[in-house]
């Protein structure tokens, strides 16, 4: 029996030995999986995009953030190195949560009993502040399980992203955005504290003001400076009700002025504001095409024709939410009666619906059931997310609603704009240089449907059209969720923030282990400036990454 393990082990030693993976890593220790399984890694060679595809030496299913400290560690000691991916829900698009060079931690395969959600109160020395509540979450932890557990309570975080089915690490190391940024900031400006894996194997707890810098460095920080395993994020009372309403608009400076007022009321009481502002633009005749256009009715579609609209036919939808509790009700009616008086929008158009509160964070979830449903959620995505500056949105409009998407689109396009002011400039995240910027999001799926259009050629070729076009009208936009494939357009990208972002990495993960798939830095690229006192490469230097 005994020798039968012998040799087992003798022949996953040579299999990983021959696929690149040093030998040693069998002999870790760690608690959870780790695995060389066909299906296992298949599995962490896909992601929600579809574009790219890249298979993993092995996958991690940790137990603990033990097992994630021991995996890291074992990379930056090994004298032949690999890199280390952290994956959340799979919901990147352009591979960024893969590797082919080394090992995928799948951090929402960690058992349950093990990344329990727990709910406490903030310490304070000021008797006369209110209560402020938190929650303490295991990185793999997706939001939608944060939401259910606080629930419990009878609390909720307070700034969202559009799907739940996404990891806590995931979101926090991009941004995480919806409807409610605009009063309450991103997600990573409702965080507390963290604990964070560096690329050297170091756990750390950071903050604003304990390990300071690796607490901004993590937050938008794409990965590249550590695997979030903890993170403490902000509650309040859970609303039990959502008042939901759209209206529609045909002049898109009208609708742009609509909106920028309902953020502008960001730090008024919660009575004389909305609790969730977006919008969504319509290049089609029919409003039933695609999820975000479920609220209204297949059985009494809403025409362009039907609402006197001429021109472009390109037709604008503001949506925006009320918050209110069984206590509250008999007022609601008056304060969104109030609130859109003041707006501009077509009056035969106002939808209103009523829902839990649940319902309302959970609604893309429904709609994913029923595209599931029709082989309609598992195709290629090539999305393309765009921040756009206030002072621009105007000509983006007229250059691509208008203009480059002609009147045909495969999925929603979501527009709203932002404070900048939520945003905390410490962090790595980027965003345009202006007071307001406009979230674009053309989320768009190919579909093998016959229509040219709908290709995934086509689309990625009209994403490309879109940049070149703001980029030869000196529209300064910023990729969110940004995938760039050379040296150059990443310092691009980040623009002023660029050298900290690369002390920032050659701190905590000098040898370029993690979160290798969002192909910022080439291992040439950074050991060369790890080894150098220059803040950037020679003026002109391309390095392809």
């Amino acid at each position: 029996m005994a020798s039968q393990h012998l040799l087992l082990v003798i022949a996953i030693c040579r299999l990983i030995s021959t696929v690149g993976l040093p030998s040693e890593v069998l002999h870790l220790g760690v608690q959870g999986h780790l695995t060389i399984d066909s299906a296992d890694v298949e599995a962490a060679s896909l992601d929600f995009g579809g574009l790219i595809r890249t298979k993993p030496l092995a996958v991690l299913q940790p137990a603990s953030v033990q097992d994630v400290v021991t995996l890291v560690l074992s990379s930056y000691g090994s004298n032949r190195g690999f890199t280390v991916s952290a994956r959340g829900h799979g919901h990147s698009i352009n591979g960024q949560a893969q590797t082919g060079h080394g090992v995928v931690i799948e951090m929402s395969r960690m058992k349950k009993e093990n990344r329990l959600v727990t709910v406490g109160l903030l310490p304070t020395s000021n008797s006369k502040r209110h209560k402020e509540f938190y929650a303490d979450v295991w990185g793999g932890e997706l939001w939608i399980d944060v939401l259910k557990s606080t629930l419990e309570h009878g609390l909720a975080p307070k700034s969202w992203t559009d799907y739940l089915y996404l990891s806590v690490g995931g979101t926090l190391s991009n941004a995480g955005i919806s409807g409610q940024a605009f009063n309450h900031g991103p997600q990573i400006s409702n965080v507390h504290e963290l604990d964070v894996v560096t690329g050297k194997g170091d756990l750390m707890t950071c903050s604003k003001v304990q390990n300071a810098e690796l607490f901004h460095a993590v937050l938008g920080g794409l990965g590249q400076f550590g695997i979030i395993t903890r993170a403490r994020i902000t509650l309040e009372p859970a609303p039990e009700r959502v008042r939901w309403i759209r209206v529609l608009y045909s002049d898109f400076s009208t609708f742009t002025r609509d909106q920028e007022h309902l953020i502008s009321l960001q730090d008024e009481p919660a009575s004389n504001r909305f609790d969730y502002v977006e919008g969504f633009v319509i290049v089609e005749q029919g409003l039933t095409n695609n999820w975000r256009s479920s609220f209204f009715s297949p059985r009494n579609p809403v025409k362009v024709s039907s609402l006197g609209v001429t021109g472009s036919g390109v037709l604008y939808c503001l949506e925006i939410t009320k918050n209110y509790n069984d206590a509250s009700a008999k007022t609601v009616d008056q304060e969104v009666e109030a609130l859109l008086k003041k707006l501009n929008f077509i009056p035969a158009s106002v939808f209103t619906t009523d829902l839990p509160y649940v319902d309302f964070l959970d609604r893309v979830h429904s709609a994913e059931l029923k595209l599931r449903a029709k082989g309609l959620w598992d195709v290629p995505h090539p999305w393309l997310n765009l921040f756009v500056p206030k002072s621009r949105i105007a000509d983006f409009d007229a250059g691509v609603f208008k203009g480059i998407l002609g009147n045909k689109t495969s999925g929603p396009i979501l527009i709203y704009p932002m404070n900048k002011n939520k945003w905390d400039e410490r962090s790595s995240a980027v965003t345009p240089d202006e007071d307001i910027f406009y979230l674009v999001a053309l989320l768009r799926s190919a579909l093998s449907s016959g229509d040219e259009t709908q290709t995934l050629d086509y689309l990625s070729r009209q994403n490309q059209e879109i940049l070149a076009f703001c980029d030869k009208a000196g529209i300064h936009v910023k990729q969110y969720l940004p995938h760039y494939t050379t040296q150059s357009e990443w310092e691009h990208h980040f623009g002023p923030k660029w050298d900290t972002f690369l002390k920032r990495k050659i701190e905590f993960d000098p040898k370029g282990i993690l979160a290798t798939g969002q192909r910022i830095f080439s291992p040439s690229y950074l050991s060369y400036r790890s080894s150098s006192s220059l803040s950037f490469h020679k003026p002109g230097e391309v390095i392809q990454l």
